[in-house]
């Protein structure tokens, strides 16, 4: 059988790393691109060592040529795609009456939009093959919209949106959709977050070493979902739990999430 073709943004580090180690692991042949040349660099590295082979250059999700350009050169190498991870994103944190709208059409332009523009350029070969699957990561924020986090909530909410809508899109042509829905796990997301409130960059830190949960976990679900064709991914157990809980009982989820944010709130 051939190798997985397969393009990962923000495979730089993270979770876009992990997913590429992971399809290495199987032999896949791995586009990792990111902002920084030098981090994918180091990631195919990694990716050869482990197995797999490649290609490595840079790719900015904001920049819709950067896309174009990456289609252009995996459908003249490689004859193809099999697998697209939208994974590259960021971070906000701030109640809405206190972040800037800058936060706000940054995060949406990376988180949402990165994600629009990487369908726009790749679904167009997909369907053209009648093959293949993509990959969107949200967070579970997108799903739970948690206090403080308004425009990351609304920008990953999005990606959760664009996704159900191309998997009905893309079902007549055989090609799957998977959204990723992580809670908190140990990455460096937040070292480029924006964050107004003092103390969240701390908080978060804590809840991602508590988590139990490792990029490499949230990887082979993600690979795991592809091979079943499973839409969504809800990668942690607390939170699945959570989710029936919001979809069952709307205020029960409410009053959950109130007394979580009570007990957390800083006190004067």
């Amino acid at each position: 059988m051939k190798p997985l073709r397969i393009l990962v943004t923000g495979a730089g580090s993270g979770l876009g790393r992990a997913i590429a180690l992971h399809y290495a692991r199987l032999g896949g042949q791995i586009a990792c691109t990111d902002r920084e040349l030098a981090s994918v660099n180091e990631t195919l590295t990694q990716v050869i060592k482990e197995g797999g082979s490649g290609l490595a250059f840079a790719l900015d999700v904001t920049k819709e040529d950067d896309f174009a350009a990456a289609a252009a050169r995996l459908q003249g190498e490689w004859d193809g795609i099999d697998l697209v991870v939208n994974n590259a994103g960021v971070a906000t944190a701030g109640d809405i009456d206190a972040a800037p709208i800058s936060d706000w059409e940054w995060v949406v332009n990376i988180n949402l939009f990165g994600v629009v523009r990487g369908c726009k350029a790749f679904v167009p070969m997909l369907k053209a093959q009648c093959s293949g699957h993509v990959v969107n990561i949200a967070s579970f924020a997108g799903i739970a919209n948690p206090p403080g986090m308004g425009s990351y909530n609304a920008s990953k909410a999005g990606v959760v949106a664009v996704s159900e809508t191309l998997r009905h899109e893309l079902a007549e042509f055989g090609v799957g959709v998977t959204v990723v829905c992580p809670a908190f796990f140990p990455t460096n997301l937040m070292n480029s977050a924006r964050v107004v409130q003092p103390g969240t960059v701390g908080m978060v830190h804590k809840f991602m070493k508590k988590s139990g949960v490792t990029a490499e976990d949230v990887a082979a679900q993600i690979a795991r979902a592809v091979t079943r064709r499973e839409f969504l991914v809800l990668t942690h157990k607390d939170t699945r739990l959570q989710a029936l809980i919001k979809r069952a009982s709307p205020e029960t989820f409410f009053r959950m999430v109130q007394k979580t944010r009570r007990r957390l709130k800083p006190r004067p």
